[in-house]
């Protein structure tokens, strides 16, 4: 996980110097790693850790889950502990599932640009 949190770090990669909070998820779901700084709004952790669930337990970025869900409203009633919202994403290493990566705290698509960076820095 610190390679991840290295690259979440590296704003010169995500371009994102704002209050973004990450939040690191094991493959079974359990809190890691969260990052809160000072000033981020207090909803970003539970946000983040909605975002990396939804990724963990649908095997596929949040972001995924949100077009389906725009599809499909009822599927925004599969689990309450998945936010269907953009900036979560899957941690993989040699092909396997380690965890999962869930941002929030600035737009979704910065969001993702920071999960994105931090889960290709595990590589």
């Amino acid at each position: 996980f610190f390679q991840a949190e290295d690259g979440i770090r590296d704003t010169s990669v995500t371009g994102v110097q704002t209050c973004a909070l990450p939040i690191f998820l094991d493959d079974g779901g359990n809190l890691m790693y969260l990052e809160r700084k000072d000033g981020t709004q207090l909803a970003a952790a539970s946000i983040a850790v909605g975002k990396a669930k939804g990724a963990l337990f649908f095997k596929r970025p949040s972001k995924a889950l949100e077009e389906a869900a725009a599809q499909r409203p009822a599927f925004h009633t599969l689990s309450r502990e998945v936010t269907m919202i953009e900036g979560g994403v899957l941690l993989m290493y040699n092909n396997q599932i380690v965890g999962s990566i869930g941002v929030s705290g600035v737009t979704s698509q910065q969001d993702a640009q920071v999960a994105m960076a931090g889960a290709a820095a595990l590589k």
